[in-house]
């Protein structure tokens, strides 16, 4: 599963041969969620709500470039990583 984006010790992911709707992964210690990309919620599992917050806020800046990476994996393209939040 290609790592994407790391900051503040939340992991961003995303599956090959993954299913719809499009989403990533987030890892965050002992705990993960997977959230949805068009309108940013949990699919399932669960974050602090700092984490959440954080996930968020970078997903909100970086949604076209999620949507880009979904469409890549989809076609068995490579990933590039996505910047942090800072």
């Amino acid at each position: 599963m290609p790592e994407i984006c790391r900051f503040y010790g939340l992991i961003i992911r995303m599956f090959y041969d993954d299913h719809d709707p499009p989403h990533f992964h987030v890892v965050y210690g002992n705990d993960f969620a997977k959230i949805g990309i068009a309108d940013l919620t949990v699919l399932k599992g669960w974050l602090p709500p700092r984490a959440t917050g954080m996930i968020m806020e970078w997903a909100t800046l970086h949604k076209q470039e999620l949507l880009d990476e979904w469409d890549a994996i989809r076609r068995d393209m490579p990933l590039f990583p996505i910047e942090p939040l800072r």
